[in-house]
């Protein structure tokens, strides 16, 4: 049956339809849900259920073709009727789904999770080279190098700014005697065949035998998706394949808990009549057809959806889950384009799986008057192409068709080579790509200096519009990269530089002899992501639920990932053993939800000055990026006075920042928390130093 006739049938009979799709609650519930011992402020909260959807934009892509969420009718009515709907929300950096997610699961950024600088990474090996690194490896997996089974480094790949493992997102959770199920959420289940499978069921263990032999079948069997158990429940005893959930750097310790890793075993528990099917009754499956988990990109929303419904259903009441993007063509073909009629019908049929979703959860008696839901875009992306055409088209009506699609791949070591600079480095393909200087050189050696300028010096002429315009629209190098949070505990795997490349190109390594071929269109990336472009780095979230305020869209409060867990955490009455670098959101917050230290009118101005400061898009993030740039593309071979400077100054600013930050965070974290009470004089003061601080900045960029 495909997606179209499946939204029509559901848009007539839709409790008809649901009656065949799974059991509710009431039928088939195992232990586990009744032992969730949650504290929201009048006791009504006792689901959670967190969903991100990649590269859905709340905004549009094209003028003239309604944007993703627009096509997604039920899901924006039912965010912006019963709930409250961020649209000046933010991404981390660099934007990229891994990273983004990760700061939205733990509150913090990539210097505090490890994380920095998007889905991948490389590592800087003892002798200067390096190794690529993925950052879809499991939540305590080592460095995971997906061109070798073996890590590169022994290290945790979630990484606290002090060498530490991260702590886990579901331990409150699970602390307070509930289930957590997690759904293609990065990190949180297994991601790799040759590293996490081991590292979880051991060396020797039939499902690794299984990982060695017939990797694509371990994929199905034990990749992407997990339960996460309070202590001592059923679902995930050893009887049920459970094995023992080991966080062995977990501030205040964390045994006696167990898990359940891969469809495989969930099924058992979720499906014990049959398959795991998704959300129109049709069976799970990976493109050869075998059972299980079908591979992160072809999470659809029916099937990240359905197994949600069944976590619910089986004693699992808080949830976490991503949905792919719907703008790409999954099975191969070239990315869509806005209004392009497969991106149109991948949006009517996620559409439709909500409809169904929605239903669903309301026959098993859960819903907006019992549940806390949490819904968001990842980051957002630039769509790279040529206008789309006929005139007027919107995509619904008139389908819009283009003559070209694609991002500008920029061979970055050839254009460097024009312009007489032959440092080696290396660097994975990206918009915003980390540049890795061969031998590992300081920030000011002559080699890093000279392919900074070298890259600030460099114009390409566009093969869209044929105009030509500089290549790099903004540039950070450790030192700035430290006040954006974009450093981590482990130095081997911090870059020499961060290129952010104007919002069409996407920046590669190839030969330095590329003559005219230096760039070219790349018809297989048409969504640039990571680069610092407004349609990248802004982005959406939306709570609805029980203490949220019923205001449809608010596009004056500037949020970011960082605050999601905090709100959400302040809204279940629950709290992490860290200090997050977000805040709670009480603006979305009725007044009876609203903790009372944040009710005093010293919190609002405090809380907004926080973010300005800290956020990495924040007014003094952006400033100093800016500075930064200008400073690394000054001076040349014989002088180097105004990057010295500029370093100089950013060092001063991050000391300054990191003080005034602690101290605002410790304020707004102990009056959301802990009830102690905000201090106006002291909120006064600090939010006043704040403003000066961003001001400093402001006025340097202005300076000579």
């Amino acid at each position: 049956m495909g997606a179209g006739k499946r939204f029509t049938l559901y848009s007539v009979a839709g409790a008809l339809l649901f009656g065949s799709l799974g059991a509710s609650a009431s039928q088939e519930a195992l232990p586990g849900a009744d032992g969730c011992s949650l504290h929201s402020a009048h006791g009504q909260i006792s689901h959670v259920i967190v969903i991100i959807l990649d590269n859905v934009h709340f905004t549009r892509d094209d003028p003239g073709v309604p944007s993703d969420l627009e096509q997604l009718p039920h899901l924006l009515n039912f965010m912006e009727a019963n709930g409250t709907l961020l649209s000046n929300h933010h991404a981390a950096l660099t934007s990229h789904a891994s990273s983004d997610t990760l700061t939205a699961l733990t509150g913090v950024y990539g210097d505090r999770n490890g994380m920095p600088v998007g889905d991948a990474y490389r590592y800087v090996n003892p002798d200067g080279t390096s190794n690529p690194a993925s950052s879809l490896a499991y939540w305590t997996a080592p460095v995971f190098d997906p061109s070798t089974a073996a890590p590169s480094d022994t290290r945790y790949n979630l990484l606290t700014a002090d060498g530490h493992n991260a702590p886990a997102p579901w331990v409150p959770f699970t602390r307070a005697g509930c289930n957590v199920g997690m759904v293609a959420t990065p990190n949180t289940v297994l991601e790799n065949v040759a590293s996490d499978v081991p590292v979880v069921f051991g060396a020797g263990s039939t499902e690794a035998l299984e990982a060695s032999a017939s990797p694509s079948q371990a994929s199905a069997d034990f990749l992407g998706i997990a339960i996460h158990c309070a202590a001592g429940q059923v679902l995930c005893a050893a009887a049920n394949h459970g094995r023992p959930d080991l966080l062995p750097d977990e501030p205040g310790g964390y045994s006696g808990y167990s898990a359940l890793f891969g469809n495989r075993y969930l099924a058992a528990v979720l499906s014990p009549r049959g398959a795991i099917k998704d959300i129109y009754g049709d069976p799970v499956t990976d493109a050869a057809g075998r059972p299980g988990f079908p591979g992160r990109d072809r999470m659809s929303a029916p099937i990240s959806l359905s197994y949600v419904a069944a976590m619910q259903e089986h004693g699992v009441p808080v949830t976490y889950a991503s949905i792919a993007a719907v703008h790409d063509d999954h099975a191969g073909g070239q990315p869509y384009g806005p209004g392009q009629a497969a991106y149109v019908a991948a949006l009517k049929a996620t559409d439709a799986a909500f409809v169904s979703f929605f239903a669903r959860l309301q026959a098993d008696g859960i819903d907006r008057t019992n549940t806390l839901f949490v819904f968001s875009g990842d980051e957002g992306a630039h769509f790279a192409g040529s206008a789309a055409g006929p005139d007027g088209c919107d995509g619904v009506a008139t389908p819009c068709v283009y003559q070209k699609v694609g991002a500008t791949s920029a061979n970055l070591n050839g254009l460097l080579a024009r312009q007489g600079v032959n440092t080696s480095f290396a660097a994975l393909p990206d918009a915003a790509p980390a540049i890795y200087v061969t031998g590992n050189p300081a920030r000011d050696s002559s080699a890093t200096r000279s392919l900074e300028r070298g890259a600030g010096a460099i114009s390409v002429q566009s093969p869209y519009t044929q105009d030509t315009a500089p290549l790099i629209a903004l540039m950070a190098d450790p030192v700035a990269m430290k006040l954006l949070h974009m450093t981590t505990g482990d130095p081997a795997r911090t870059p020499s530089a961060v290129l952010f490349a104007m919002p069409d190109y996407s920046l590669s390594v190839g030969p330095a002899s590329c003559q005219s071929a230096c760039v070219a269109v790349n018809p297989i990336l048409a969504w640039n992501r990571g680069t610092i472009s407004p349609d990248v780095t802004t982005t959406w979230a939306a709570l609805v639920g029980p203490g949220v305020k019923p205001q449809g869209v608010s596009d004056g409060l500037f949020s970011d990932q960082a605050d999601l867990r905090p709100s959400m955490l302040a809204l279940i009455g629950l709290q992490d053993d860290y200090m997050s670098q977000g805040r709670v959101l009480f603006e979305t917050l009725e007044d009876w939800a609203t903790p009372p230290a944040l009710k005093t009118p010293a919190a609002l101005p405090l809380a907004q000055a926080y973010k300005q400061i800290n956020a990495p898009l924040g007014d003094l993030a952006l400033a100093s990026l800016t500075l930064s740039t200008q400073g690394l593309a000054s001076g040349d071979a014989q002088g180097d006075a105004a990057y010295q400077q500029t370093e100089a100054f950013l060092q001063g600013v991050t000391s300054r920042r990191d003080a005034l930050a602690q101290q605002m965070a410790t304020m707004l974290t102990n009056g959301s928390f802990k009830g102690a009470p905000i201090s106006q004089a002291q909120a006064q003061d600090l939010v006043r130093q704040s403003l000066d601080l961003v001001s400093s900045v402001s006025d340097q960029i202005a300076g000579p």
